[in-house]
């Protein structure tokens, strides 16, 4: 294995394009059922885990191997490319990372040939994951989309390639379901995954003893996204613009969560010079529970604040070729989830040029001082969160797969 791990318990060996022999850990006899799954990005990490504890709980000697991140590992997971390796921000970016995309593709593209697996759940990610799902549909292996792409914001034409690559699609936005369904895709709505994931309550008071803050100045969060490259190029503005806030908040706090994803040595490299004293924690909700602000990148991020009813700033800064090309494809209103679902301006959002240290330090201070405008905030923020619906959208989707699992055992081929 390229990962270094023990190759025990192995179900079956095949070969590579060059002859050498690839073994796959985890992959038993059929005895066993065996998922490929695939999430490219920290979020697709997080839900990916989950849904392999939900599956396991319905089908409990069910295998899985794939792409994902140290979640998806720690869920059971073989991983034999982590995502942090393919995950990108923006359309030029991307080439960077195209050698490892490749031969990310074609090591899956192999398993899904030579080991026929019962199932492939593939979670957003889509350039990669529609691709593979075309390799899943010529060697017959059913296809579950989880968290689809938002093709509804930007190049609808995707959705007939899910149409006729996804045997069945998940989708976790109430609107999503009938967009799909008006468009022949086999879909069902089981409610947002992070639902299941992000606590009810929790106790600020507590929080902040816990770390030595006495909550007399405002607590602001920085969370400049799960990637290298948005860290790079949004914490240094975050930091200057919660500096400049401290001028007028002589009590004021930073608390930044690190991502799975980053290594605390990207982040030490630029908070070092900062005249603030930023405390990094390992646990992102904590940090949202103690926060009267966040600054946030726009992703999956924003939706977990919403979730919680923090007040935010949302960043959104990407390389000027690629924000170009994002202009041409891209058709919505909003560029962060809150807003997009809310189908309104709840939060601000600042975009590329806009993303400046006083511009940032602008907004935040008027959410600050504002006690019926954040008020105001809040209040929408518990409405989108209601629109979400309940817990449970990892169990729903389990039983999803399970039932694609059978389906597929009834007519599997003897070996």
């Amino acid at each position: 294995m390229e990962d270094g791990r023990s190759n025990s318990h192995l179900r079956s060996s095949t070969r590579s394009r060059k002859g050498a022999s690839i073994s796959f850990p985890h992959c038993e006899p059929r005895s066993s059922s065996l998922i490929v799954m695939v999430a490219g990005e920290a979020s697709g990490d997080l839900h990916g885990a989950n849904l392999v504890r939900a599956i396991r709980d319905l089908a409990p000697h069910t295998r899985f191997c794939g792409i994902g991140g140290k979640r998806m590992e720690d869920a059971g997971v073989t991983i034999l490319f982590p995502s942090s390796d393919l995950a990108v921000v923006g359309f030029t970016e991307v080439f960077s990372r195209l050698r490892v995309i490749r031969k990310a593709y074609l090591k899956l593209k192999s398993i899904l040939r030579s080991e026929n697996p019962d199932l492939l759940i593939v979670i957003d990610f889509p350039d990669f994951n529609l691709l593979l799902a075309g390799a899943a549909k010529k060697f017959h292996v059913p296809v579950l989309y989880y968290i689809s792409p938002q093709v509804w914001a930007w190049r609808p034409g995707r959705v007939r390639k899910i149409a006729d690559r996804a045997d069945r699609v998940a989708v976790i936005l109430p609107f999503e379901q009938e967009f799909y369904r008006q468009r022949g895709v086999a879909v069902e709505y089981v409610g947002h995954p992070l639902m299941d994931i992000v606590p009810d309550r929790l106790c600020r008071e507590e929080i902040l003893e816990s770390l030595g803050l006495s909550g007399k100045g405002p607590i602001i969060g920085l969370l400049p996204g799960s990637r290298r490259e948005e860290v790079t190029r949004l914490l240094p503005v975050m930091m200057r613009a919660a500096e400049t806030l401290s001028d007028s908040h002589p009590g004021l706090a930073c608390l930044l969560p690190l991502a799975p994803t980053i290594t605390p040595d990207v982040v030490h490299s630029i908070i070092g010079g900062s005249t603030l004293a930023i405390r990094i924690q390992n646990d992102m909700y904590p940090v949202l529970a103690a926060s009267d602000l966040v600054l946030v990148a726009s992703g999956t991020a924003t939706l977990e604040a919403a979730i919680m009813q923090v007040p935010m700033v949302v960043i959104y800064r990407v390389s000027p070729l690629s924000f170009r090309l994002a202009k041409l494809v891209v058709k919505v209103p909003f560029i962060s989830l809150v807003n997009l679902i809310a189908g309104e301006r709840i939060v601000p959002e600042l975009i590329q040029g806009e993303v400046t240290p006083g511009r940032i330090a602008r907004e935040a201070e008027t959410i600050l001082q504002s006690g019926p405008g954040r008020e105001s905030m809040v209040n929408r923020l518990g409405k989108l969160k209601e629109s979400l619906g309940g817990r449970s959208a990892s169990e729903k989707t389990a039983r999803i797969a399970v039932e694609m699992m059978r389906v597929k055992g009834v007519s599997r081929p003897l070996r």
